[in-house]
């Protein structure tokens, strides 16, 4: 029997963007779509990285997390082994996604957004609605769980920046295309980079589309005591981790929240260098001692 916390499985996705399966058994068989759980890989005093569930299989015991390593702590998680385990796992966290039978429901995901959105873009499909999938990112080398969100969409389409896979477009030009069509959709759901999320409301907007965005702020404890992780959303202060993680997009102050986001860009660009840094000083290392034998 596996000990909690421990990683089961562990692949590249893309560059620097890790997939995880961990074995958590309590939180696979309690956790729901939009839910997510905070890591802390050191045990005493390290930093808490909320992660949204991309996937769950309770028979397992495992949930499964998408790291994208930009810091010191994403690094350390991201390179953790199979067979080791991780210190702390918290979850499942914040309020699910409200699932019901809209009727045609348009997810959109963009970069490393795709995979907290795949569970979402399954129980619509699961609840009876017509899923289509818009998967955006800037390069083909970049796009993730395209195969995943195949299997439970009726239509996915896939826009590049730079046009290597797929439409050369912006996630917003399908989408806009799609909320013109008769019928337009009843239900977006976007997760990806707070821009990406904001112009994907700004395009449903006029439309009347009811619009639903995943945050993901700055966040310590993830249960409402920190306000570290506040937003505003219809002119009222809200927590991230325990009034949302989703929000009806039309209403979020992105302009706010993206300068907050900002506060520790510079700290994790730094650390981010340093990790890549170490990780050819040990490559270097390594390739000495092969020498030497």
């Amino acid at each position: 029997m596996e000990n909690s916390n421990t990683v089961l499985f562990r692949k590249e996705l893309a560059p620097d963007v890790y997939q995880i399966r961990v074995h958590a058994p309590l939180i696979a068989s309690e956790r729901r779509p939009g839910q997510f759980v905070i890591v802390q890989v050191d045990s005493d005093f390290g930093e808490r990285v909320p992660l949204t569930i991309a996937d769950a299989d309770p028979a397992e015991g495992s949930i499964t997390l998408v790291v994208q390593a930009v810091g010191k702590t994403t690094h350390r998680l991201a390179d953790i082994p199979v067979g080791e385990g991780i210190a702390n796992l918290l979850g499942p966290l914040g309020t699910p996604t409200h699932i019901e039978r809209f009727g045609r429901v348009v997810c959109v995901g963009g970069g490393i957004g795709v995979a907290p959105l795949h569970p979402i873009a399954k129980a619509m499909k699961e609840a009876g609605n017509h899923v289509t999938t818009i998967i955006g990112a800037r390069n083909q080398s970049l796009l993730i769980f395209v195969e995943e969100m195949s299997r439970i969409s009726d239509e996915v389409i896939i826009c590049t920046d730079d046009g290597s896979a797929g439409r050369k477009a912006l996630v917003t030009h399908p989408l806009k295309e799609l909320c013109e069509t008769a019928p337009k959709p009843d239900c977006v759901v976007a997760i990806g980079p707070p821009v990406m999320m904001k112009f994907c409301a700004e395009t449903t907007r006029p439309y009347g589309v009811h619009t639903i965005v995943s945050l993901n702020t700055i966040m310590v404890d993830g249960t409402g005591m920190c306000g570290g992780c506040r937003v505003t959303v219809g002119n009222e202060t809200k927590f991230v981790c325990v009034d949302g993680p989703e929000f009806d997009g039309h209403k979020v102050d992105f302009d706010n929240m993206m300068q907050r986001l900002g506060a520790y860009r510079k700290h994790e660009a730094s650390a981010h260098e340093q990790c890549h840094l170490d990780m050819e000083a040990s490559r270097l290392e390594e390739r000495r001692r092969a020498d030497g034998k």
